[in-house]
């Protein structure tokens, strides 16, 4: 697999000399003074770039391809991956839900023990049935670095084949995420590294696992949501090698369908939810990429997380959308593809051009791939589903805003521990909004939790009570007497921000 990725990169890349500078540039930059060897090393090649021949310059292009694609592909093996996918299940349970290890030691695990905790929600049946026509590529929301071991549970209780997925490299640096994502067929992908040539690599690897009949499974958010609100722009590269793939094994005359199934990953708690804010409100933070430090890489607090999870109903919902084909048509459970007003297409007549050639095409994908990305932003609205912390969070936010006046966002957030809420009062608050989210549901335009559906205002904030209380390092909301303590503002944005894109909380992402 390795050796067909070099090749293609090799066959697709003009001009080496072009290619090779720019890696060079962007390594000798990314690594500063503290680079060492490897500093070294770019270094060297720049120093010759000048004088070397063209046949010289495909060598060293070869090399640095080689490099970074045993890199992505880690000890990635398609034998292994098949038993792991199978043998890993009870694990993923145990990782899960570790109050039921230990119950069952040293009998089987009961992977039940998690159904009312984490939920699996959509049109399970068909993508069953589209598994077996063609290859899906998952496309969820990002919230945390928990969300591919959580997503693999989901798709082992929803009855659907696992999948491939790049995880940032610097996640393997935890032993549990590592062991996992090693045998649940993840590739890593350094995003420290900003040259061409390297994302060429990433392309090629998707594309080649797509073309091999590989499930998989893409954040198209590119990282985890800072402000904790359904992403609204993508980074589609990776999805673009959808439409490459399906276009290549038409060319052969095999098309193999890729199927896209945009899904939301939807939590009561998020594990990094206070770095995560941290990092999307501070100036430097906004700069960053990638956070080295989260909760996500400390044991003791992913352990915490988990224990929360364990305790509370409805804490986690998965929700697949509908599945539609790479060019963002709708499909039925046949694989059959519908365009806008309903008619049956064949996807085969997008990737032919001129002369009836069949084949990829950069700049026609490029618009397919825009409008597939268009598709999936509103499947995410549709299919986010509203859990009690996200009510009460907007709900009490609203009341800060109220009851500190005019200003803007800072200046809200500065009032922490200042703002008392009479319980009732913020239970009048919840339940007016209860009312807009359930003329939403009714439309069809977002989804409620089953720990939402039924329970009025006081019940749904006795639940987000219970949820806050005990996991964040400082309380979100503190009762006190008959009121209720806004503590932690920042957190309060955080949650309220998963009802932002739906215009029912306060807006402070839309130019973030």
């Amino acid at each position: 697999m390795v050796g067909d990725v070099v090749s293609r990169v090799l066959a697709a890349t003009a001009d080496p000399t072009f290619a090779l500078n720019d890696a060079c540039y962007n390594e000798i930059r990314r690594l500063g003074d503290h680079g060492g060897a490897e500093l070294d090393r770019w270094q060297r090649l720049a120093g010759r770039l000048g004088r070397i021949s063209p046949s010289e310059a495909r060598m060293e292009l070869e090399e640095v391809a080689s490099h970074h694609a045993r890199d992505v592909a880690g000890n990635f093996d398609p034998r292994v991956y098949k038993f792991a996918s199978k043998a890993i299940a009870p694990l993923l349970g145990a990782l899960l839900s570790p109050r039921s290890l230990v119950r069952n030691l040293p009998g089987s695990l009961d992977l039940t023990a998690l159904d009312g905790r984490i939920l699996v929600e959509g049109p399970l049946a068909t993508l069953r049935k589209l598994a077996t026509l063609g290859t899906i590529v998952h496309v969820p929301t990002h919230l945390s670095n928990m969300d591919s071991v959580v997503f693999g549970f989901a798709l082992e209780r929803a009855g659907l084949p696992p999948a491939t997925y790049g995880a940032g490299k610097n996640l393997f640096t935890n032993p549990v995420l590592s062991y996992f994502m090693h045998n649940l067929g993840a590739y890593r992908v350094d995003r420290r590294l900003r040259h061409v040539l390297y994302k060429d690599v990433l392309k090629a690897y998707s594309c080649v696992l797509l073309e091999n009949g590989y499930h998989s499974l893409f954040f198209p958010g590119g990282t985890r949501s800072r402000s904790g609100g359904v992403e609204r722009r993508l980074k589609l590269g990776l999805a673009g090698t959808g439409i490459e793939a399906f276009a290549r094994t038409a060319a052969q005359g095999r098309p193999r369908k890729v199927f896209f199934v945009p899904s939301t990953i939807n939590y009561l708690l998020t594990l990094e939810a206070e770095t995560l804010i941290g990092d999307f409100l501070s100036e430097a933070g906004k700069a960053r990429y990638i956070i080295d430090d989260d909760e996500s890489t400390r044991i003791g607090r992913m352990a915490s997380f988990v224990d929360k999870l364990y305790g509370l109903d409805g804490g986690c919902v998965i929700r697949f959308g509908d599945p539609v084909d790479c060019f963002g048509n709708t499909v039925d459970e046949d694989g059959v593809s519908y365009d806008g007003r309903g008619r049956p297409v064949d996807p085969v007549g997008y990737v032919t051009g001129r002369g009836g050639k069949i084949g990829p095409d950069a700049g026609r994908d490029a618009e397919y791939t825009r409008e597939l990305g268009e598709v999936i932003c509103k499947s995410y609205l549709a299919n986010t589903v509203i859990l009690p912390t996200h009510i009460v969070a907007a709900a009490a936010f609203e009341e800060l805003r109220n009851a500190v006046g005019h200003g803007d966002l800072f200046v809200w957030l500065r009032h922490k521990d200042e703002v008392a809420i009479p319980r009732a009062q913020l239970a009048a608050s919840v339940e007016r909004l209860l009312g807009k989210l359930r003329e939403e549901a009714a439309a069809g335009r977002i989804h409620l939790g089953p720990n939402v559906v039924g329970k009025d205002g006081a019940g749904l904030i006795a639940t987000a009570l219970r949820a806050f209380s005990g996991y964040h390092t400082q309380e979100v909301l503190v009762p006190r007497g008959e009121d209720l303590v806004l503590r932690d503002t920042r957190l309060l944005f955080y949650y309220q921000n998963r009802l932002a894109a739906h215009g029912l909380a306060f807006d402070g992402l839309a130019k973030k």
